[in-house]
């Protein structure tokens, strides 16, 4: 998901977006340390959407 995608979705897509993808990246996380997964690269990808998407939700609550 890219920047411009995370700006044009409203506060309630953004938690919920950020709630699917920490449930997401938790599960990976337990897969990776049972079993090594086919790309372990997905789980940076995850964890820098959730820092991308609690940063909007930082940003948008100063506002």
């Amino acid at each position: 998901m890219k920047q411009t995608e995370i700006i044009s979705l409203s506060v309630a897509e953004l938690q919920e977006k950020l709630n699917q993808s920490k449930k997401t990246y938790a599960d990976l996380k337990t897969t990776h340390s049972i079993s090594p997964i086919q790309n372990p690269l997905q789980i940076r990808t995850l964890r820098r959407l959730i820092a991308r998407l609690n940063t909007e939700l930082s940003k948008r609550e100063l506002q």
